[in-house]
Protein backbone atom coordinates (compact mmCIF):
# COMPACT_ATOMS: atom_id res chain seq x y z
CA UNK A 1 0.00 0.00 0.00
CA UNK A 2 1.22 3.48 -0.84
CA UNK A 3 2.33 5.53 2.19
CA UNK A 4 2.00 9.33 2.39
CA UNK A 5 5.79 9.79 2.42
CA UNK A 6 6.43 7.50 -0.58
CA UNK A 7 7.58 9.21 -3.77
CA UNK A 8 6.10 7.67 -6.92
CA UNK A 9 7.99 8.05 -10.18
CA UNK A 10 7.88 6.72 -13.70
CA UNK A 11 10.82 4.39 -14.27
CA UNK A 12 13.22 4.77 -17.16
CA UNK A 13 11.47 3.92 -20.43
CA UNK A 14 7.95 4.63 -19.13
CA UNK A 15 6.17 7.81 -20.18
CA UNK A 16 2.80 9.46 -20.63
CA UNK A 17 1.86 9.86 -24.27
CA UNK A 18 -1.17 11.26 -26.06
CA UNK A 19 -2.27 8.76 -28.71
CA UNK A 20 -3.65 10.89 -31.55
CA UNK A 21 -5.12 7.88 -33.36
CA UNK A 22 -7.25 6.86 -30.37
CA UNK A 23 -7.63 10.41 -28.99
CA UNK A 24 -6.64 9.27 -25.52
CA UNK A 25 -3.73 9.27 -23.08
CA UNK A 26 -1.67 6.11 -22.68
CA UNK A 27 1.14 5.05 -20.40
CA UNK A 28 3.88 3.60 -22.59
CA UNK A 29 6.58 1.16 -21.54
CA UNK A 30 8.83 -1.04 -23.64
CA UNK A 31 6.52 -3.40 -25.54
CA UNK A 32 3.55 -2.50 -23.29
CA UNK A 33 0.91 0.18 -23.05
CA UNK A 34 -1.98 1.03 -20.75
CA UNK A 35 -4.87 3.19 -21.91
CA UNK A 36 -5.74 5.79 -19.26
CA UNK A 37 -9.10 7.22 -18.38
CA UNK A 38 -9.43 10.83 -17.20
CA UNK A 39 -8.88 9.90 -13.56
CA UNK A 40 -5.78 7.84 -14.29
CA UNK A 41 -4.34 10.63 -16.41
CA UNK A 42 -5.08 13.22 -13.71
CA UNK A 43 -3.23 11.13 -11.12
CA UNK A 44 -0.22 10.36 -13.32
CA UNK A 45 -0.02 13.94 -14.47
CA UNK A 46 0.88 14.85 -10.87
CA UNK A 47 3.61 12.20 -10.57
CA UNK A 48 6.89 14.05 -11.04
CA UNK A 49 9.36 11.96 -9.05
CA UNK A 50 9.92 14.68 -6.46
CA UNK A 51 6.63 15.07 -4.60
CA UNK A 52 5.39 12.54 -2.07
CA UNK A 53 2.19 10.58 -2.48
CA UNK A 54 0.67 12.64 0.34
CA UNK A 55 1.44 15.87 -1.50
CA UNK A 56 0.02 14.49 -4.75
CA UNK A 57 -3.18 13.32 -3.04
CA UNK A 58 -3.60 16.72 -1.33
CA UNK A 59 -3.09 18.52 -4.65
CA UNK A 60 -5.69 16.34 -6.36
CA UNK A 61 -8.17 16.79 -3.50
CA UNK A 62 -7.84 20.57 -3.71
CA UNK A 63 -7.92 20.63 -7.50
CA UNK A 64 -11.09 18.53 -7.74
CA UNK A 65 -12.71 19.69 -4.49
CA UNK A 66 -12.97 16.11 -3.23
CA UNK A 67 -12.40 14.47 0.17
CA UNK A 68 -8.66 13.93 0.70
CA UNK A 69 -9.18 10.47 2.24
CA UNK A 70 -11.16 9.27 -0.77
CA UNK A 71 -8.63 10.68 -3.24
CA UNK A 72 -5.76 9.07 -1.31
CA UNK A 73 -7.50 5.69 -1.20
CA UNK A 74 -8.39 5.65 -4.91
CA UNK A 75 -5.01 7.01 -5.99
CA UNK A 76 -3.13 4.49 -3.83
CA UNK A 77 -5.04 1.63 -5.42
CA UNK A 78 -4.37 2.89 -8.94
CA UNK A 79 -0.67 3.59 -8.35
CA UNK A 80 -0.25 0.29 -6.51
CA UNK A 81 -1.65 -1.60 -9.50
CA UNK A 82 0.76 0.23 -11.81
CA UNK A 83 3.65 -0.59 -9.48
CA UNK A 84 2.65 -4.28 -9.48
CA UNK A 85 2.75 -4.23 -13.29
CA UNK A 86 6.14 -2.42 -13.25
CA UNK A 87 4.83 0.80 -14.79
CA UNK A 88 5.74 2.74 -11.63
CA UNK A 89 8.55 2.86 -9.09
CA UNK A 90 8.23 4.11 -5.53
CA UNK A 91 11.00 5.41 -3.30
CA UNK A 92 10.34 5.43 0.45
Amino acid sequence: MMQARDIPLLPRGVRLHYDKVRSTWVLLAPERAVTLDEVGHAILNEVDGTRSFGEIAATLAAKYNAPAEEIAKDSAGFLGALRDRRFLDVTP
